[in-house]
């Protein structure tokens, strides 16, 4: 039984891959952001009997002393800590530096001192900025569209850094637009499903032309253990994608007609994005993954969708739909 460790354990995606690592028999560390309440972020949703199974460490991934004890003892790292809201980071982005550039930095710096299997690094489809070409494949030009977007580009290329410099085993894992149940009410899909479910007689939206390449969370979490699974990945930058794209315009038709035919679309300005930064179209190739592992996805789009919808309806109480999420 391998032992790991799953940083940003108590966030979206993190809490579905340690699910995920559960069921698959790994020895799971959860690293979640320590914090005077003694919350575990979404893994304090989880059942009893499999909060049980997991070991938690709290700290932050800032600090590296606190990551260099977590570390030890791990044969595999997958680090998903991370700031992701690209509002929030045009008004704060040294937090974002600090976090997603220094926090990397820090896994990266335990790392060389451990024998570890592989390292994985989380990366995001917002690295590419809106494609120059499609689907977008692991050569595509980097353009940093955002400052959440700038410091993913700078923890990859420190990544790479150390992959070539210290020969460390990583792999640099990069999923497309990922949905479903526990994500924030910041993220499109959620803020569409949130506002219809509270009754709301209009959506309020941003730009509704850019096209994104949406992942099932499910299917993003297998991504990244057949990645961490295959001994092809080492070195590797992968795209997780479904290599199928849809305009936010038609995604929101398309969560209306499912649970309130009567909405109208409204434009909200503060959720539009500077037209510089607004990233106009991703569509990614997943060639790649499938060569090097195992992996395709599992649900469709409208498969996602009731899932997520199923979830918020069952926590809706948990957000705050009046007021709009950054």
């Amino acid at each position: 039984m391998k032992k790991v460790l799953v940083t940003g354990a108590d966030g979206f995606i993190g809490s579905h891959l340690t699910e995920a690592l559960l069921e698959k028999g790994y020895d799971v560390k959860a690293f979640t952001l320590y914090n005077s309440f003694n919350t575990w972020g979404w893994l304090d949703t989880l059942p009893k009997e499999k909060l049980n199974e997991i070991e938690i460490f709290s700290g932050d991934i800032r600090d590296p002393n606190g990551i260099r004890e977590a570390m030890k003892g791990i044969d595999t790292v997958f680090h998903l800590a991370a700031l992701i809201a690209i509002p929030f980071s045009y008004h704060s982005p040294d937090s974002y530096v600090d976090t997603n550039i220094k926090g990397t930095l820090n896994v990266l710096q335990a790392a060389r001192a451990m024998d570890l299997e592989k390292l994985l690094i989380t990366s995001t489809s917002e690295v590419y900025g809106t494609a120059q070409y499609v689907p977008i494949d692991e050569k595509h030009p980097f353009q940093g569209q955002s400052p959440y977007s700038a410091t993913k580009i700078g923890a990859d290329r420190l990544a790479e850094s150390f992959y070539r410099s210290f020969n460390l085993p990583v792999s640099i894992v990069r999923p497309f637009n990922t949905y479903g149940p526990r994500q924030s009410a910041r993220a499109v899909i959620p803020t569409i499903i949130t506002q219809l479910l509270s009754g709301k007689e209009t959506l309020q939206l941003g730009a509704l032309t850019p096209t994104r390449d949406f992942n099932y969370v499910k299917d993003t979490a297998a991504g990244f253990i057949a990645i961490a699974e295959s001994d092809k990945t080492i070195g590797e930058e992968i795209n997780i994608a479904t290599q199928c794209e849809v305009s936010i315009g038609d995604l929101a038709k398309e969560i209306i007609a499912q649970i309130n035919p009567n909405v109208r679309i409204v434009c909200d300005e503060q959720r539009l994005r500077p037209e510089k930064s607004e990233v106009n179209r991703l569509l990614g190739s997943n060639e790649k993954i499938k060569k090097l592992t195992d992996w395709k996805p599992s649900y469709t789009l409208k498969e996602g969708i009731e899932e997520t919808i199923k979830f918020f309806k069952e926590n809706l109480d948990r957000y705050k739909v009046d007021i709009y999420n950054i």
